[in-house]
């Protein structure tokens, strides 16, 4: 008996298309295993947890210096030094609101010094011997630079305060003209200083995220390749999927690890005196994302090339010596570079991934700068990643020794 209708097996054209959609799909798939190898992976749970409690420990060091006053109790023994040091205890909270100055009158100079060799006060006040000499501040060991500032400023003070008189005029008079105030191009020198804290710190993170995560990725390409594994896996899965699933795995984990870590760094900024600066950096630490991303991915392939090129976990030392080289300079380019060398440094790739983030938390960016470095960032990566590609299926699969990159780039696939 014979019956019409359509055929329930699928053409050629349709089993083609599923094999390209199923392969297409396979990438994910290998991310999400390296995500999920990760996260369950204790090192890097404890790892992570300790990276953020130093970042919080370090913001509550800040706050709790921030927040100390400095208390020195100043022994004295003698009229002349009691008069100066109750001038310099009375001066203390308008000269620097972080000192409060106690002042000790002891019996005579022999108590005064054994009250400091005993560390019963911080320091001795000793007026000069004859005219003319200098007064003295005699602490067990050097005494603290704050109180040696403070008691030079108010005893200058005085001295031109009387010096003013016997001349018949006034100490304002005096010195009229002489002030010295600071102005910021940018109008706040507190953010300056915090800019060139977070321009290190930023850079930093870049160097320790892209040498952990990379070394990381490099180590488990070699790993399957000297186990053979990789061999299993190449025979079900196209090695560009393989390659991109693992850049992909690796990029979101980074970049998720630099998003809590700049989160909680910016959260725990509000906790100090910067707080009220916070907003005015919270596009710069967009823009660090931005570039860590785009410079992240285009390093990986480096080391991901760089673990193909070994065949035992003993040659990856050699083949990854560029990229860390290549880190290195990056890291060591952000901090020392500056004026012109640095401009033009901050739009040179993979340069750029750094230097230009940091040159817009320090503020010498025009708001089209980031732009142009961006574009020539991701030319670069895009061009890396071809490259990469090609240098990574062709490397792989060979486990006759160490391969240079001439080698590779020629092998047959």
């Amino acid at each position: 008996m014979t019956t019409t209708g359509t055929d329930p097996r699928p053409t050629a054209d349709q089993q083609a298309d599923d094999v390209d959609h199923r392969t297409g799909a396979l990438w994910t798939v290998i991310a999400r295993r390296e995500v999920a190898v990760k996260l369950t992976d204790r090192s890097f749970v404890l790892g992570t947890l300790l990276s953020l409690g130093l970042i919080v420990g370090l913001v509550g060091v800040q706050v709790w210096m921030d927040s100390r006053t400095h208390d020195y109790e100043v022994a004295v023994s003698s009229a002349a030094a009691g008069e100066l040091a109750g001038a310099v205890a009375d001066q203390a909270p308008d000269l620097d609101d972080d000192v409060s100055v106690e002042v000790v009158d002891l019996a005579d100079d022999d108590a005064a010094r054994t009250a400091v060799a005993d560390e019963e006060v911080d320091a001795w006040l000793r007026p000069p011997a004859e005219a003319g000499d200098p007064w003295t501040l005699v602490g067990r060991d050097d005494p603290d630079d704050r109180l040696q500032r403070l008691v030079r400023d108010v005893l200058s003070e005085q001295v031109l305060a009387e010096t003013a008189r016997e001349a018949g005029t006034t100490l304002a008079e005096v010195t009229a003209g002489a002030e010295l105030t600071a102005e910021p191009l940018d109008g706040d020198d507190d953010l300056g200083a915090l800019r060139d804290v977070l321009g290190f710190a930023l850079a930093f993170l870049f160097y320790v995220a892209t040498i952990m995560f990379g070394m990381t990725l490099a180590s488990s390409v070699v790993e399957e390749k000297q186990s053979r594994i990789v061999e299993m896996i190449a025979a079900a899965v196209p090695l560009r999927q393989l390659l991109a699933g693992k850049i992909a795995g690796n990029t979101a984990l980074a970049l998720g690890q630099m998003v809590v870590y700049v989160a909680i760094g910016m959260v725990a900024l509000t906790f100090t005196d910067f707080g009220d600066l916070v907003p005015a950096l919270s596009g710069e630490m967009g823009w660090f994302l931005v570039f860590f991303l785009v410079g992240f991915v285009a390093l990986s392939c480096l080391w991901a090339v760089a673990g193909a090129l070994a065949s035992r976990t003993e040659d990856l030392q050699h083949t990854s010596g560029a990229v860390t080289m290549l880190i290195l300079a990056m890291f060591f380019g952000a901090l020392f570079l500056d004026g012109t060398a640095a401009e033009v440094a901050s739009y040179v790739p993979p340069l750029s991934a750094i230097l230009m983030p940091t040159r817009l938390v320090d503020g010498t960016a025009a708001w089209w700068e980031p732009l142009v470095a961006l574009g020539l960032l991701l030319a670069f990566a895009a061009v890396l990643v071809l490259v990469a590609e090609r240098l990574y299926r062709r490397a792989l699969l060979q486990t006759g020794g160490r391969l240079s990159l001439r080698a590779a780039w020629s092998l047959e696939e």
